[in-house]
């Protein structure tokens, strides 16, 4: 399906254009633009992206932190918002390569708390600060050229370029593109919210949360694990 058939029938489901009536160029571009803006907001959703990359910087060269997105140390198509997981390598392309997962460290305020950043061994974690227009990658200890890290990330979902696109995105997404974007429209033309619409949208989405969704196996933190009381507060 190309792009300008989905704003045809989402404009016609917004009912902001009728049957045998063409959208004007103002119209189109209007939906066009915010057909890519609602793109982007489901790039930052897991359960809206149906596949994960693997991105690998191997060897690792000593440094503190490696870019990730276009043209990155970490080269993807574009920046991610997170990291999904993340392993070290030894022995990087060959037979006997041992792949260790790294823990990851979701905010700057934990990777801040290690005393010595600039130990250089066997990494353990990783901490990822998705800094614009390139993210940025630290694992620590650091590793050095013995080394390879591999991310795993969120497919990204690139915005169109032009009408005459084609969507190439599973089957699945085109009922969730139409009436997702039919009720963006309706609030962008101060249109009242239409039920109908409303209700497919979120039947839409929800039928793409359900292709998504991966639960990854429930593991217990460490101190849990070790015996004893666990302190709620302490955290130890």
């Amino acid at each position: 399906m190309l792009v300008s058939r989905i704003l045809t029938l989402a404009g016609r489901a917004a009912a902001i254009s009728g049957q045998g009536q063409t959208m004007s160029q103002d119209m189109t571009q209007t939906a066009f633009d915010a057909l890519n803006a609602m793109i982007g907001q489901w790039a930052a959703k897991r359960w809206l992206v149906y596949h994960l990359v693997d991105s690998t910087v191997s060897p690792c060269t000593g440094a503190i932190s490696y870019t990730v997105g276009p043209n990155g140390d970490f080269d993807l198509a574009a920046r991610p918002t997170d990291i999904e997981s993340a392993y070290v390598s030894m022995y990087h392309g060959t037979p006997q390569q041992i792949d260790t997962p790294l823990e990851l460290v979701k905010a700057r305020e934990d990777y801040n708390r290690v005393a010595l950043k600039a130990l250089a061994t066997f990494p353990s974690i990783l901490y990822y600060d998705n800094d614009y227009p390139l993210g940025r990658a630290y694992a620590w200890p650091i590793p050095t050229s013995l080394y390879s890290i591999t991310i795993t990330v969120k497919m990204p979902l690139v915005s169109f370029a032009a009408v005459s696109d084609d969507v190439t995105l599973p089957p699945e997404y085109q009922e969730a593109l139409i009436y997702n974007l039919a009720a963006r429209l309706r609030a962008l033309y101060q249109l009242p919210v239409d039920p109908a619409v409303i209700a497919l949208a979120k039947a839409a989405l929800g039928t793409v949360r359900a292709a998504n969704t991966q639960i990854e196996r429930l593991q217990i933190p460490n101190a849990i694990g070790r015996g004893g009381r666990f302190n709620i507060y302490s955290g130890q």
